[in-house]
């Protein structure tokens, strides 16, 4: 039961998914209720990070497997096994659907998927999953190593940090729980990632990043102060004018 929580909560988010959160504050109602709130607020200052390094990722592996295979649609040529082929059936299927659900709400011809649009329609997952140690000396070795010009440890411990992001990332998307995780850690790896690809790269994400101010506040949020990024409507209106 989750007796004590907002009914609104009760209502629209469900009392199986909130249960976990007053289970981890031993019972109490309103405690509950500002973690959930603080769960909230830390995935989405963690979203700009992810949405950054996921993206940069995405586009230097591709842009090395692209110089390497000499085509844009490198994965027609690549040695990927069957389910890294059916990942890439999968998201040009998806595409295609989406473009005719497109043309038919513009009442418009249908066009064709380009390599942009299956690219993006591939998850982070598959992406990452070109690091896996059955593609040491077909993809990494030769070519994957390049995307990362600041790395120099082992294909594998790099492996190891892109999943925990994956992991971290899929989470986040999904609107799960990341209060009991080690998010300081998670925050760390994305910066070393995305050190590895580029280091002024780096300096501009941080340049966007709120979510060192929510992680520092979280004692603050949970024991009822003002919420990381909130602030009385009346003052952010005097702010604006």
């Amino acid at each position: 039961m989750v007796d004590g929580m907002p009914e609104w909560m009760k209502r629209f988010f469900s009392e199986p998914r909130l249960r976990p959160y007053l289970r981890a504050v031993g019972g109490d109602p309103q405690a509950a209720t500002r973690l959930y709130q603080w769960n909230v607020e830390a995935s989405a200052a963690l979203y700009v990070p992810l949405h950054c390094v996921e993206l940069a990722v995405r586009n230097a592996l591709h842009d090395c497997l692209v110089g390497a295979y000499g085509r844009p649609d490198w994965w027609s040529m690549a040695p990927l096994n069957v389910g890294g082929k059916g990942l890439v059936a999968k998201a040009h299927r998806n595409c295609e659907a989406n473009e005719e659900q497109r043309a038919k709400e513009r009442k418009r011809r249908k066009r064709p998927v380009t390599v942009d649009d299956v690219v993006t329609e591939l998850n982070f997952g598959f992406w990452v999953n070109l690091l896996v140690s059955r593609y040491d000396r077909l993809f990494w070795v030769p070519t994957l190593h390049k995307a990362f010009p600041r790395y120099h440890g082992r294909r594998d411990a790099l492996f190891e940090e892109l999943r925990a992001l994956v992991r971290l990332r899929n989470r986040v998307m999904h609107h799960e729980p990341i209060h009991h995780e080690d998010l300081a850690a998670d925050h760390a790896t994305i910066y070393r990632v995305l050190e590895y690809l580029s280091p002024d790269l780096a300096k501009e994400v941080r340049a966007m990043d709120r979510f060192p101010s929510v992680l520092a506040g979280k004692g603050d949020a949970l024991r009822g102060g003002e919420r990381p990024g909130s602030s009385d409507p009346s003052t952010r209106r005097e702010e604006a004018l």
